[in-house]
């Protein structure tokens, strides 16, 4: 975690007694949690762990991750945060394949009561790495996505203007810290000298809406907020971020209604911020240049950016959507050109070029959940794509080919239940006698994708049943 700097700064100061980290019944002061990250660190270089090695972190409870990551960075190590929701074949291809020099699998040791902190020392280089995270679930070859310290450090006086962020804070984190949605609200929030509330899961995020100042989410969890805050759930929230899929204008008026400003934004993990939308649509991100370049025989065009806080790529050579040319990068989003809507300003996004479903803020690759069913007896071959989903911007569906016989849906659902994360496991089975094709006799991906998303009312999909 890139911010154990300012975390020793902070304890080492008028907020030393100031609540850091909530998790649970668990709590860390500042000054607590820069002891116990000096003394992770400690344990780290006593048992062999280097400047710019690789640790994998293995932790179920979301304290000891943070304590863990800020360990790693006062090592000077680039830490790995793995989900603890995976299941363990996927732990074990994230190892086999990325290789770490460190695994973690136990908290770290915590400090003695009373350890000396210490002068918190120089700042440290803005162009170390100092993390790594994944872009979405991966059944086949895992894609870690690396960066640099001052990709998100550098982002931090444009996030906290956006939010207004305070000292005196509470910031509730809705999600685990392998998102980089949920990992980078951490960071921010102990940046700012700010209490992190480490809140995953509905029942813990709506019991914590009564201390939180701020709560970061994706679109789907700010429904379960707002359902919870017209149910009479106490409050006193009041920002939410919103990050990941694309934010439903009803939500706004919502939230609202409540007294809670919401500030969305559109990125990916691989370029970090692109755009922000305080109310009037998505619009460049500070120190972002945006470029929409036309596609051929279509009036979208690919998102491009040029940007200080796009990341490095992925570790172990791994390929995924981010491209780049020159100084500029995409990972294939699509919007509408700016000819189209009359040149207005604000960027109007339309899914993924390469078919890849946003789904709650996590990023599915189509092939990883084809790979993962595709063996299955009496599949001939499936394509997946998403449908547009209000809450979640959108669903996985699956489209088999395969005849007709009981039980093929149920024993899908068993092999992606053990082989898939939950982001990656489809929502809505249908069945076809043989899928559309194309020229060449691969499967028309994107004759699915536009069937499913409505772009393309007359595309062909098949003589389609609901698999049951």
């Amino acid at each position: 975690m890139p911010v154990a700097h300012h975390v020793l700064q902070h304890a080492a100061g008028s907020t030393r007694d100031r609540p850091a980290l909530r998790s649970g019944a668990r709590r860390r002061t500042y000054g607590e949690l820069a002891a116990d990250a000096r003394a992770g660190a400690e344990h780290l270089r006593a048992t062999g762990t280097r400047p710019r090695d690789l640790v994998a972190l293995l932790l179920h409870d979301p304290l000891d991750t943070v304590v863990a990551l800020l360990a790693v960075d006062l090592v000077g190590a680039t830490a790995l945060v793995a989900d603890p929701a995976w299941p363990v074949h996927q732990r074990a291809e994230v190892l086999r394949t990325l290789e770490p020099d460190v695994v973690v699998h136990v908290p770290l040791p915590r400090a003695s009561p009373g350890a000396a902190l210490g002068d918190p020392g120089p700042r440290p280089d803005d162009t170390s790495v100092a993390w790594a995270g994944f872009s979405s679930g991966s059944t086949g070859r895992p894609r870690a996505v690396v960066r640099t310290r001052g990709s998100w450090t550098r982002s931090f006086d444009h996030v906290t203007s956006f939010i207004g962020s305070r000292e005196t804070d509470t910031v509730v984190v809705t999600g685990p810290l392998a998102s980089s949605l949920h990992c980078f609200a951490t960071v921010h929030a102990l940046a700012v000298g700010a209490c992190a509330h480490l809140a995953p899961g509905t029942s813990a995020t709506t019991a914590a809406l009564a201390t939180g100042d701020v709560v970061h989410l994706v679109p789907s969890r700010l429904d379960d907020v707002l359902d919870a805050l017209d149910g009479g759930a106490p409050s006193r929230l009041r920002t939410a971020v919103v990050g990941g899929a694309g934010l439903d204008p009803v939500q706004r008026e919502r939230a609202a209604a409540h007294g809670i400003e919401v500030v969305a934004y559109y990125g990916a993990v691989e370029l970090s911020f692109v755009a922000v939308d305080t109310g009037t649509g998505l619009r460049a991100f500070p120190e972002v240049e945006l470029a929409v370049r036309p596609l051929p025989g279509t009036s979208l065009g690919e998102v491009w950016v040029r940007s200080p806080w796009v990341s490095l790529g992925y570790l172990a050579g791994a390929r995924g959507p981010l491209r780049r040319d020159g100084a500029w990068a995409t990972v294939g989003d699509l919007a509408e050109l700016p000819g189209v809507l009359g040149d207005a300003p604000a960027l109007t996004l339309r899914g993924r070029g390469d078919g890849a479903v946003l789904t709650a803020g996590a990023t599915v690759v189509p092939e990883d959940v084809e790979a993962a069913l595709r063996p299955v007896p009496g599949v001939r071959d499936v394509v997946v794509a998403g449908a547009p989903h209000r809450r979640l911007g959108a669903v996985v569906v699956a489209v088999v080919e395969a005849d007709d016989r009981p039980g093929l849906r149920a024993h899908l659902e068993r092999v992606a239940r053990a082989t898939l994360a939950p982001a990656q496991r489809p929502r809505r089975w249908y069945r076809v006698d043989g899928l559309p094709r194309t020229g060449d006799g691969k499967p028309a991906r994107a004759v699915l994708g536009a069937f499913f998303a409505g772009n393309h009312p007359t595309a062909d999909a098949g003589d389609l049943t609901v698999l049951r």
